[in-house]
């Protein structure tokens, strides 16, 4: 049986440059890359489209098809990064447990699915300002920058007992992309990190 593979996590509201980076980090990684806006059923992009935030119903069914996607590949030994907007906690632990076993993994001893999975989740953080102005140079995105705001609002950002890093968008492309090799290579493809690390 091939050892479970490991999942990097790129997080973040629209506009903080998720997709680039995580395509960046898997050509870098050569580990396979997933964008979850190109999974989105057309339902969801139409409501988006309109400037409706979308909701937890709206999006729990596209996070549990990534689940099982992620389950897939990592199950077969493939490391994957993913960018993914991921916003609450709750998400985050659907796209690791899937949708039953993260609501019940504090009711009952029952096996995680990809408890074995490495696990790491990189926040890119900043400001509305910054991020706002980004998305108003932006053509051709399904995500209105109207929406924005629906996105701080439902943020929770990665916090202890999470594996996890934080990188401002406010370096540039190529510093994100060191800032997290070098978190990486320090921490091995166990990811094992103490607490966050403030960047």
């Amino acid at each position: 049986m091939a050892a479970a593979g490991a999942v990097l996590l790129v997080m973040g509201v629209s506009g903080s440059g998720k997709s680039t980076v995580g395509a960046l980090l898997a050509s870098e990684l050569g580990w396979k890359f997933y964008d979850a806006d190109d999974y989105h059923p057309e339902e969801n992009r139409m409501k988006m489209g309109k400037g409706i935030p979308l909701s937890d119903q709206d999006r729990i069914p596209w996070l549990c098809n990534l689940h099982d996607i992620l389950l897939r590949d990592v199950s077969s030994g493939q490391h994957v990064v993913l960018a993914c907007s991921a916003l609450k906690k709750m998400y985050r632990d659907i796209l690791i447990r899937g949708k039953d076993d993260a609501a019940l993994k504090h009711e009952s001893g029952k096996k995680e699915k990809l408890a074995e999975v490495q696990l790491l989740v990189v926040h890119l953080r900043g400001s509305f300002e910054v991020i706002s102005g980004r998305l108003l140079k932006r053509k051709g995105h399904f995500m209105p920058p109207e929406l924005l705001q629906s996105q701080f609002e439902t943020l929770e950002p990665p916090a202890t007992p999470e594996n996890f890093i934080q990188v401002s968008v406010d370096r540039n492309l190529s510093e994100v992309i060191a800032t997290v090799m070098e978190t990486l290579k320090m921490k091995s493809e166990s990811f094992l990190i103490s607490g966050p690390q403030q960047n």
